[in-house]
């Protein structure tokens, strides 16, 4: 495998931990640096790079972003974000997949990049619920902005330096599971209720 191949997974994973921060956020970036000379795209995706794409990725990224700072449609949207957030994290790596052989490029796509996509959007809305029983959803507008900023400051960051783009995302990873294991640790740690 070469360096360039795995500059690019390391972009693709990167893309879909973005993706499960904001859905449209990455496939926006992604038709953005490609159209702009900035990242080579596989020929299968070369879709993503036309003007009607990237005009649908922008009002979409729009829409998307809006909608999170309304209350209670941001809790509606996290029903249908998941797989949704697989879906574009599937389809935002395998586009930088460009130095694999398909019968290598999907499984890291729908795999790996997927998991990731799935794992990051779970974790973002287990935290907004989380917020909007503790808030009664007013602390939901930070979240949601934290969230736009990650969105964007991953896939940026995976397209210009796609290492660091990869330990952020084993740093989320890592986080994810450290916040999981507490909970665990949480549950398994209380009493029994004893009846007399």
């Amino acid at each position: 495998m070469t360096p360039e191949s795995l500059l690019s997974i390391a972009a693709g994973l990167a893309l879909a931990a973005a993706a499960g921060f904001r859905v449209f956020v990455p496939l926006l970036v992604v038709s953005i640096a490609a159209r702009s000379g900035w990242l080579e795209i596989s020929p299968a995706f070369a879709w993503v790079a036309t003007t009607q794409a990237l005009i649908v990725f922008a009002t979409a990224t729009v829409v998307e972003i809006g909608a999170y700072y309304v209350p209670f449609l941001d809790n509606l949207l996290d029903a249908i974000s998941t797989p949704a957030a697989v879906l574009a994290g599937v389809i935002a790596s395998a586009s930088v997949l460009v130095d694999l052989p398909p019968w290598l490029q999907y499984p890291i796509a729908i795999v790996g990049a997927g998991g990731t996509a799935g794992v990051v959007a779970a974790s973002t809305t287990m935290l907004r619920l989380k917020s909007s029983a503790l808030t009664a959803g007013l602390g939901n507008a930070v979240l949601a902005t934290f969230e736009m900023f990650g969105a964007f400051g991953v896939a940026v960051i995976a397209v210009l330096v796609p290492l660091l783009a990869l330990v952020v995302v084993v740093a989320i990873f890592a986080l994810v599971i450290r916040r999981l294991g507490r909970r665990s640790g949480r549950r398994s740690g209380r009493r029994p209720i004893r009846t007399a």
